[in-house]
């Protein structure tokens, strides 16, 4: 990692007096501006004595600005799956560009970039504080949404046409690297084109970003799916209910409602791979764990929470077949799962199995109220970048800060959860479950 790997573009000096009144009338100062030299460690904990000095510029407003905001036309865009807090952000980026800065003309892009390109024929969406006043009651997003990449150039074209000098980009992993790519068509063509990113991912696997918006509000109530299939494992004799939760490639969803509701006994997480057969094989803990149970004199029952993106080795999945965004087409594991615990019951012990996978009704949900505090920090922050010309980020929250983080550095590696640390001991404490039943972790 290089210290110039979390340095900022601008599109210029920042001239214009900032609009914001962030001082009392006899001059003191009530709120502080953010000065660039404000700086974010990437590491806190000191290691052989050694502390790290790479940091992240600190998020806020700045006290000159770049844009006149009599005179932008600003964009909106939100792309990928759905995902709680999307219309929380719209609304904040409203009211902040209107109220704040001045900034009267707003458009919100329809159906993703698709909403860039002519031969979509989407039209675009007024957006003003009246038009979003109610929004974040709920959930999805007014704007909509769609996968898959689009050409680079016509959106840029779009950009110009329309005049737009700011586009906030709301995404996820595909997204993000598609307003890179953005960034890098306007810094080529040479125009004076904000482009901003606001991580939305239910996964939470955007790095240096401690979380994502959603991912509270997902997993919370994905707890509620646990206990309701708790109650339903329980009531049948050797019940298995197995949960299929949101995570292709990481576990954090499911990893955290596990920890957060110990009626869970086996989690399955993408970075973690397991074996079904053999000693420690899944099947034979499982049986062992029923059996135990039984002669415990304790009712033998078992919930089972598994990560979408676990287990495709298992499935004979090749990463052949794609879809829209060019992600690897998954296998569902939960039927997989089911078929093999019924194969290998078989004859032994009569399981009762059952799925449940609530991940839809999730990801539409209106924001939780916890969520909804951290999406208006984000857009808030997001608004104070643009404004003073910063481009080609993102609005990132690292070490109890929000944080610039280039876009550059994030579309280079997604997080993931160490299968050698402290969150994944936690999590196999408090299911039960054997670490002998996985094996080379990825790190």
């Amino acid at each position: 990692m290089r210290s110039e790997d979390f340095s900022i573009k601008s599109l210029g000096p920042c001239r214009i007096p900032s609009p914001l009144k962030l001082e009392l009338e006899d001059g003191i100062p009530y709120f502080n501006f953010v000065s660039d030299e404000n700086k974010i460690l990437y590491e806190v904990e000191k290691t052989n004595g050694a502390i790290s000095k790479f940091a992240f510029e600190k998020a806020g407003p700045r006290e000159k600005i770049y844009y006149d905001p009599s005179k932008i036309r600003a964009g909106i865009v939100t792309c990928g799956g759905l995902c709680p807090g999307i219309n929380n952000v719209i609304r904040t980026l409203v009211m902040q560009l209107y109220h704040n800065y001045g900034v009267r003309h707003i458009q919100g892009f329809r159906y993703g970039f698709q909403g860039f390109i002519p031969s979509f024929k989407h039209e675009t969406m007024n957006l003003n504080p009246e038009s979003v006043q109610n929004v974040h009651n709920i959930g999805g997003s007014i704007l909509s949404s769609s996968r898959g990449p689009q050409d680079i150039g016509e959106i840029v074209d779009c950009l110009e046409r329309q005049d737009i000098r700011q586009l906030f980009c709301i995404g996820g992993d595909g997204t993000l690297r598609g307003a890179h790519e953005i960034a890098l068509e306007v810094e080529k063509r040479n125009l004076k084109i904000g482009i901003l990113g606001i991580p939305k991912t239910i996964d939470n696997d955007i790095p240096f970003c401690v979380k994502t918006f959603g991912f509270e509000t997902a997993f919370s109530k994905a707890v509620e799916a646990v206990q309701a299939a708790h109650a339903e494992a329980y009531g049948n004799n050797y019940g298995i209910v197995i949960i299929k939760l949101m995570g292709r490639d990481s576990g954090f969803i499911a990893a955290n409602t596990s920890l957060a509701c110990p009626d869970v006994n086996f989690v399955l997480i993408p970075e973690v791979p397991f074996s079904l057969e053999g000693e420690n094989g899944f099947l034979n803990c499982l049986e062992k764990y029923l059996n135990k149970k039984q002669l415990d004199g304790r009712h033998p029952h078992s919930v089972i929470v598994v990560a979408e993106g676990v287990g495709q080795d298992l499935m004979g999945n090749t990463g052949e077949e794609k879809d829209a965004s060019g992600n690897i087409r998954y296998k569902d594991i939960s039927h997989f799962l089911k078929k093999q615990i019924l194969n290998h019951f078989e004859g032994k012990i009569p399981v009762n199995v059952k799925l449940i996978e609530p991940s839809y009704m999730i990801r539409s949900l209106p924001a939780n109220p916890h969520d909804a505090i951290f999406c208006y920090h984000l857009a808030d922050n997001a608004v104070h970048a643009m404004m003073c010309g910063k481009t080609d980020l993102i609005i990132g929250y690292w070490n109890g800060h929000f944080t610039h983080v280039p876009l550059d550095s994030m579309v280079r590696e997604k997080k993931r959860i160490d299968p050698r640390g402290d969150f994944w001991r936690q999590v196999l404490f408090s299911t039960g479950q054997s670490r002998e039943m996985f094996f080379n972790p990825k790190t």
